[in-house]
């Protein structure tokens, strides 16, 4: 998909540059440090065993959200089209959000190192702004017909038998 120059959309190269795509990997590597402080059981070893299985449940959710970042940013990058790009970042939003709430799940159930928390939901709001000006640079008029009415551009019909 990457490697074709005819294909649509930016190269592997390209992507990986981009400062939202940075960013994600940044999130995910602080959501996996997390996740990873979770699992010390000398640190843990108070906590009930309900209540470590919701901890590490909720880290490793948290971990699963990040780790979906990045590959929709490329898959937005190398789609092109806008009904894909939207999909992909969709995805990414609710991605976001779920980390961002996360850390309140996980403060809730005993995590002890709050401050990687306050750090992620840092790096999270920074994210938030890139997101929202990487997704002002979607053209809606590259689009294929979204039969399903979610991401077409104004105006255009999802059951416009014309089209």
């Amino acid at each position: 998909m990457f490697e074709d120059d005819d294909e649509p959309g930016k190269s592997r190269e390209e992507f990986e540059k981009m400062p939202i795509y940075k960013k994600g990997w940044l999130i995910f590597d602080l959501a996996d440090k997390i996740a990873s402080l979770v699992n010390d059981e000398e640190e843990y070893a108070s906590l009930e065993e309900t209540e470590l299985g919701l901890l590490r449940h909720h880290a490793e959710q948290l971990r699963n959200d990040a780790m979906l970042i990045c590959p929709k940013i490329a898959g937005a990058e190398g789609g092109d089209l806008y009904a894909i790009r939207m999909e992909n970042a969709t995805i990414i939003r609710k991605a976001a959000r779920e980390v961002q709430t996360g850390c309140s799940g996980l403060e809730m159930w005993g995590f002890k190192h709050t401050e990687y928390l306050e750090l992620l939901r840092k790096e999270i709001e920074e994210f938030r702004i890139l997101f929202a000006e990487w997704v002002q640079t979607f053209d809606p008029w590259n689009y294929s017909l979204d039969r399903w009415g979610l991401f077409n551009p104004p105006g255009i019909d999802y059951d416009d038998p014309e089209l």
